[in-house]
């Protein structure tokens, strides 16, 4: 403390012939951090327009509100907002752009969704496993653009040629044949600060399980690695050369039991839990999908060691994550980070809920994406029957009347390759059937029910391997996956009961399975393959190709004036 002789003299000044004893050097004044602002996204799934039946969300008070949401247009206004608010900022997506889409993009191989994303300024996407439905040959295309054809329908039909993302695909853990990535395991973006540049390097990959999840064609020849492993090996790539904000885009999620806007962690559950746990604590930042749920989990409340944020913007870029990282303009590293989920309202002017923020259309990608609908408008909306019932989705244990329907439209497709039995994989199932006041039911409804392309299969199986078939809905292997089945088909199951014992019951037209005895089974071509791990299916002979699923489910729906939708019951679980 200065004594009162010396504040005077500081006060007055110092005499020529004064000396003071000079004090500790004062330390400078820390440099402010610099903010990094990410948007991350995840499972857009070529939803160009706003999604067809709107969310329903709870406000910070738990009431719920019905929210019309998605659409590119009103995506990119959302996303040109949240990145004006800092200097530096990127647009990184964990997977899942393309691949079960809406016709309006798939009809065109999802050339639009690349399109819409490079005008919304995607820097980067994790590869996630719809990526493959179309082979990876087909996905380089995505990537480095031409029209050659790797698909039963032909490319640039709309933009000739086909220009490509403009983005970079990331592919940490997808392994080509000479040991390489199929594309890019990291990369890093700099940037320019006025003290200097600093380095956010970012890390993308898909679930190892992949391969189990499109056509194994489509994947023939690669492997897909065990996802923590592959972090940590690109993790100490990044620091080797200095960088020390480390960003993952990854392709697997999380499940929760809060709301989208709850950030508790509460009852957080899923395959991806098992990876973070491993993954290297240098890893700040975690944007995931796959699993459709919208969340902003802070890991510290899970694992002290590993204080990353994870986070995940729901399915149909209905919502995006804002996400803030404060850097060290020194170091580089990661001071704080935040994250909130945003709604991308797109209601129209006057309808919109005051509770959520309502963007604007983006015209300029309104007019891209409109330039596409008319060219798929012919298609789209011709008339292929009605419908008298309820066409929800359902998830994929639970057996739903469209499911149902599905089944008996692949039976009578397949009956002169001598079809008893068909069974449905409702994860195949991608949107409802939603009809027109009257019933009505357009090409572009069916459409998005089932937009992969699959051909039917019809194989015969023995009694004993369609039962094992049937224990493989509940081996324990991820969660439960129930079939739909054809009329005249029942089964019951219990999973009290150990696992490959759970069929306490399958019969057709009331007579038990015999083991011994023959059956004809028809399966679209993703199962017949053994997708979705029903490796059974592969053990089927004398294999008969069908027609696409896509054209039975038409017919079907043409062979009546009105289709009732089959009633359920064909599945009981005895346990429930």
């Amino acid at each position: 403390m200065k004594t009162p002789s010396l504040l005077l003299l500081a006060a007055f000044g110092l005499s020529a012939c004064a000396t003071v004893s000079p004090g500790p050097p004062e330390s400078p004044p820390s440099a402010a951090p610099v903010t990094v602002r990410i948007v991350g996204l995840n499972d857009f799934h070529g939803n160009l327009e706003p999604l067809r039946r709107p969310l329903r969300l709870a406000d910070g008070k738990g009431e719920l509100h019905e929210v019309q949401a998605g659409g590119a247009a009103w995506l990119a206004s959302a996303v040109a907002e949240v990145r004006g608010r800092a200097e530096h900022s990127l647009v990184i997506a964990a997977g899942d752009l393309i691949g079960g889409s809406p016709l309006v993009s798939s009809i065109f191989l999802d050339e639009p969704a690349i399109g819409a994303m490079n005008m919304i300024g995607l820097d980067f996407n994790a590869v996630g496993n719809h990526e493959f439905d179309r082979g990876w040959r087909e996905l380089r295309r995505m990537q480095q653009g031409g029209c050659e054809q790797h698909t039963l329908r032909e490319p640039c039909a709309v933009e000739n040629p086909f220009p490509g993302a403009r983005f970079r695909f990331l592919a940490a853990n997808v392994i080509t044949p000479d040991g390489s990535t199929l594309f890019p395991a990291w990369d890093v973006r700099r940037f320019e600060t006025g003290r200097g540049s600093l380095e956010v390097g970012v890390i993308g990959l898909t679930l190892k399980d992949t391969p189990t999840l499109v056509t194994p064609s489509g994947v023939e020849g690669l492997t897909f690695t065990d996802e923590a492993e592959a972090i940590n090996r690109a993790v100490e790539q990044l620091d080797a050369r200095g960088v020390r904000a480390i960003v993952v885009a990854v392709h697997q999620g999380l499940h929760t039991e809060v709301a989208w806007n709850d950030k508790s962690c509460g009852g957080v559950s899923g395959p991806l839990l098992d990876i973070l746990r491993r993954v290297d604590a240098r890893v700040d930042l975690v944007i995931s999908g796959h699993t459709h749920n919208a969340y902003v989990c802070d890991f510290a409340a899970i694992d002290p060691a590993r204080p990353f944020l994870v986070t995940s913007a729901g399915y149909g870029g209905s919502m995006l994550t804002d996400i803030t990282l404060s850097l060290d303009p020194a170091s580089g590293e990661v001071l704080a980070r935040s994250a909130d989920n945003v709604v991308v309202q797109s209601a129209a002017p006057g309808a919109a809920s005051a509770v959520f923020p309502a963007w604007e259309e983006n015209g300029t990608l309104s007019a891209y994406v409109a330039r596409y609908v008319e060219a798929a408008r012919g298609e789209s909306e011709r008339p292929v029957g009605r419908i008298s019932g309820d066409g929800r989705k359902g998830g994929s244990s639970e057996e739903t009347p469209l499911g149902n329907l599905i089944a008996d439209a692949q039976l009578a497709a397949t009956r002169s390759a001598g079809a008893q039995i068909a069974l449905m994989n409702n994860s195949g199932i991608r949107a409802p059937l939603v009809a027109r006041a009257d019933g009505t039911i357009s090409f572009g409804d069916i459409y998005a029910v089932q937009p992969f392309g699959n051909t039917l299969v019809t194989k015969t199986f023995t009694g004993a391997q369609l039962l094992a078939l049937l224990e493989q809905q509940f081996d324990g292997e991820g969660f439960v996956q129930t079939f739909s089945f054809s009329d005249g088909f029942a089964l019951a199951y219990d999973l009290r009961r150990p696992v490959g014992s759970r069929v306490v019951s399958a019969t057709l037209n009331g007579a038990p399975i015999d083991p011994a005895a023959s059956y004809r089974v028809t399966m679209n071509s993703f199962l017949a393959a053994g997708g979705d791990s029903f490796t059974v299916f592969n053990q089927g002979t004398d294999s008969v190709t069908g027609p696409l699923d896509l054209d039975a489910l038409e017919a079907w729906l043409r062979a009546a004036e009105i289709r009732q939708l089959p009633a359920e019951g064909r599945v009981t679980r005895i346990d429930g």
